[in-house]
């Protein structure tokens, strides 16, 4: 009894160290983990550029982090794939738009932790953010709620992320309202800062400012504007610019008359897309969905069906004689200086519907400057890359007719671009009213084409090399056609509609989401399922995905403006990826087509930074 005794108070005793070192450990516990982790190194304060904004206008705001000593926090952009980068995701509020969002450049340091030194925030960080709010905000207090996810380190170990609360309160008052500036100070560095990696498709633009300066940059707008020319609903204004200069031109046509007339052809197309621009500059508005819409696809189905007619001989394309006589325009076969310069504004309009996604980017950069003669001057370089070759082409189309024996092989030549024109325009009325028929447009125009121009069609058949010449035509036309009809039995992904409640049950199971923005009338839309999505690796590779398809077919309905709104999309195609979370990674959304090899590199990158775990 006696040793029991004793026993017993041995085990009492250890029990009370134990209870000791238990209490002791999680107290340590407690300093390094939990509410107090993360969270507890990073405090914040709001600062408002005014003090009330008026319905409609433009409005940024200051998250200002405060740092505490000892302590850094990631970059938005960490240089370790290990690491959690700063970020502020804002909920969507309607009449409350996110223009744009800047996160401080950072600066680098030496950790024991990490081999090469890493990018961090410090002390007091401000993160911008710029919004557009609706005119139709009634007067009064709302507020802006989200998450801010931090990770803070000291320099040998980081802690577990958190996510911080944070709430931003903005007082609206009515349209016209004079309102005073207030905290001047705290968005002196708006500009030096740089664009969230997450927002909108014009990031890559902005981006393209902040790193090469203007120069550069303009440079590059240039190209892109010259890049556009590959998109296939440019190539019906080849056909158009040859009918304009090459099958309406005189024999006294000289070099300097067809580089002046091409001149104001190409500046037609110039200001349809400057306007734009300013319009942007003016109205902060991304209005990319006009741009995209049925109606203009039917309006352009129907205009080409035209001009193809008229490549068939039925009619010669130019003014009426009553309008060139009132503008004062001197008649002549090519309908004058006006003539060319509404050409150049209806032939723009047939490349939209393709060059959408980049001009959305460029539309949101520039609504976000407000600068009209920026925004003039940006689209007006654009534009100009984009009618470049059409200065050259309606240059040497015009003196096309001053060639020797021109005459019966450029018959079938307009009559080859009069069938490429009746494809197209079955093509764009295809996608304005039945878009479920519209992949096989292009292979029937193909087959049928080329059994009318090489085999039907009878211009200068009595000579042989030029009868082979057709035949050739004709027997590759059908080879081509054929391709294209196998390439439609292809297998592309498998995708589900797209509802709020698949994102969750895939974020439940751990599992990353890819979304689809598309709609029936984008045509970038169809690349990317005939081409992109048709890959075998491409559907390997995303196999593991949630593959949801968003449907903004009517884009400017309440519900699509909703999920608009809510994951920042500009336009269609955009292809977006969500960790297991249910948070968009950084720097992978896809604007406008990408063929599969650069589309894989988006899927790698997603894989990269947030891995699947298999369940």
């Amino acid at each position: 009894m006696q040793a029991f005794k004793q026993n017993k108070q041995l085990i009492f005793n250890f029990f009370l160290a134990l209870l000791f070192f238990a209490g002791h450990f999680n107290q340590v516990i407690a300093q390094q983990a939990g509410p107090s982790a993360s969270a507890g190194k990073v405090d914040f304060e709001v600062y408002n550029e005014f003090e009330a904004v008026p319905a409609g206008e433009f409005f940024k705001v200051a998250v200002m982090l405060d740092i505490q000593d000892g302590w850094k926090i990631n970059a938005n952009q960490p240089t370790e794939d290990f690491l959690i980068g700063t970020e502020l995701n804002l909920e969507p509020r309607e009449g409350f738009v996110i223009a744009d969002m800047r996160y401080p450049k950072g600066k680098m340091l030496d950790v024991d932790f990490a081999e090469e030194a890493i990018k961090i925030y410090e002390k007091e960080t401000p993160v911008y953010i710029e919004f557009r709010s609706s005119g139709n905000l009634e007067p009064g207090e709302y507020s802006l709620n989200g998450t801010l996810r931090v990770q803070a380190c000291d320099d040998h170990v980081c802690l577990a992320p958190s996510n911080i609360d944070v709430s931003i309160p903005v007082n609206i008052v009515e349209s016209g309202t004079p309102v005073a500036e207030i905290n001047q100070e705290i968005f002196e560095d708006f500009d030096l800062a740089v664009v969230a990696g997450t927002t909108s498709g014009g990031n890559e633009i902005a981006q393209m400012f902040d790193e090469s300066g203007f120069v550069w940059a303009f440079v590059g707008i240039f190209f892109i504007g010259l890049a556009l020319n590959l998109t296939p609903c440019v190539y019906p204004m080849l056909s158009v610019t040859v009918s304009l200069f090459g099958g309406q031109a005189s024999q006294d046509s000289t070099l300097g008359k067809s580089f002046s007339m091409a001149s104001v052809y190409v500046f037609g197309i110039v200001f349809m897309y400057s306007a734009l621009g300013v319009a942007a500059a003016y109205t902060g508005s991304l209005f990319g969905s006009w741009l995209q819409s049925p109606w203009v696809l039917a309006g352009i189905g129907l205009l080409l069906f035209l001009l193809a007619l008229s490549m068939f001989g039925l009619y010669e394309l130019q003014l009426p004689p009553w309008l060139t006589q009132k503008l004062g325009s001197a008649q002549s076969s090519t309908g004058g200086v006006i003539g060319h310069f509404i050409s150049g504004l209806v032939v723009g309009i047939f490349a939209a519907p393709c060059i959408g996604p980049p001009i959305i980017a460029l539309l949101a950069f520039v609504g976000q400057q407000g600068d009209p003669f920026f925004g003039f001057f940006t689209f007006f370089i654009l534009a100009f890359g984009l009618g470049f070759p059409y200065l050259i082409l309606g240059t040497f189309s015009g003196l096309l007719s001053k060639m020797p024996k021109s005459g019966m092989w450029m018959v079938w030549v307009k009559k080859v671009f009069g069938v490429v024109l009746v494809g197209a325009a079955i093509f764009y009325a295809g996608l304005a009213f039945f878009p479920a028929y519209v992949y096989y447009a292009i292979p029937v125009t193909v087959i049928l084409g080329g059994i009318y121009l090489g085999f039907l069609e009878r211009t200068s058949n009595d000579n042989k090399v030029f009868r082979s010449v057709k035949w050739a035509t004709g027997v590759v036309a059908l080879i081509v056609g054929f391709m294209l009809v196998q390439n439609l039995q292809l297998e592309s992904i498998q995708w589900e509609p797209y509802s709020e409640e698949k994102v969750e049950t895939a974020t439940a199971g751990n599992q990353p989401v890819m979304l689809d923005f598309y709609a029936d009338w984008c045509i970038p839309c169809l690349e990317l399922d005939r081409i992109t999505f048709t890959d075998g690796e491409v559907i390997a590779q995303t196999d593991r995905f949630a593959r949801l398809k968003v449907d903004l077919t009517n884009y400017d309905s309440p519900e699509a403006e909703e999920i608009r709104n809510q994951y920042n999309v500009a336009g269609v195609p955009t292809i977006i990826f969500l960790d297991a979370q249910g948070n968009e990674v950084p720097d992978t959304r896809v604007v406008g087509f990408l063929k599969p090899e650069e589309f894989l590199k988006r899927v790698e990158r997603v894989q990269t930074q947030s891995p699947v775990v298999e369940n």
